[in-house]
């Protein structure tokens, strides 16, 4: 695989990451009328997709690549 290819796919899957990350923070909101505990789990799994995002954000950045909109 060339460089380019494993850049451009490090870059796809951070853009789903990114979606990832977004969408879960939004069923925090939508869970908010089951309850504590359905709140507290969204936010967990919210955050662990937030890691992973940051997580290839963070090896884009040290491939040079910046991906800010």
């Amino acid at each position: 695989m060339n460089q380019y290819a494993a850049h451009a796919e490090l870059i796809a899957t951070f853009r789903r990451a990114e979606a990832e990350a977004a969408h879960k923070f939004g069923l925090i909101k939508a869970l908010s009328h089951k309850g504590p505990k359905a709140i507290q789990a969204a936010a967990e799994t919210a955050t662990k997709a937030a890691k992973r995002r940051d997580s290839y954000a963070k090896k884009l950045k040290e491939l040079g690549i910046d991906l800010k909109d």
